[in-house]
């Protein structure tokens, strides 16, 4: 049976774009069920999947057997990505605050060779997003599940200064410029 050339194509793309992500198995869990003849034991797995370029998904997939429920997991997470502006490609643009359920992040810039201060699950979604210098702390809940959900509503708030300019009808330099002084304001009270 011949196969059409749009066909195959379709075919390539689609392994190519399966083929730009990343996944990370964050947390796998059993649970059983007691029946008539003994326990029917299922497992449910949350996989974080990102392009280590600023797009990063998680998702919690079920099933009776472990690769399956990770690959439910996966297909999930690719279906629900989330674009966040970096900035140089390696650090957030601002601090901010991310909430679930008892769950609460605090997300915050570094400079360069700070690398990922993160425990845990948000490690696993900074690492998926391509974030190489980072400062986080959980605080509340550490279930990874609403670790993960605070961690990506935090990542949800994260803004590039166009944007902002755009918004407020200023210049990016003068946005920029403002956090800069605003970094060397707080540091001059410590000096003195």
């Amino acid at each position: 049976m011949a196969r059409s050339p749009e066909g195959g194509r379709r075919g390539r793309d689609r392994d190519d774009r399966d083929n730009e992500f990343s996944d990370k198995l964050v947390h796998i869990n059993r649970v059983a069920k007691v029946v008539k003849g003994g326990k029917r034991f299922g497992f449910a797995a949350l996989v974080i999947v990102g392009d280590q370029k600023g797009r990063v998904g998680f998702g919690h997939g079920k099933a009776r057997e472990v690769p399956e429920a990770i690959r439910k997991a996966t297909e999930s997470a690719k279906r629900g990505l989330v674009r966040v502006p970096l900035r140089d490609g390696r650090t957030l643009h601002h601090d901010s605050v991310g909430r679930h359920g008892a769950g609460r992040v605090v997300v915050r810039s570094a400079p360069p060779g700070t690398g990922i201060i993160a425990g845990g699950a948000m490690r696993a979604v900074f690492e998926m997003l391509g974030v190489h210098d980072v400062v986080a702390k959980s605080l509340g809940s550490t279930n990874p599940y609403n670790v993960v959900r605070a961690t990506i509503d935090a990542l949800k708030d994260q803004e590039n200064p166009r944007t902002i300019a755009a918004r407020r009808g200023l210049k990016v330099s003068d946005i920029v410029a403002r956090r800069s002084d605003a970094s060397t304001a707080s540091e001059a009270p410590a000096e003195a």
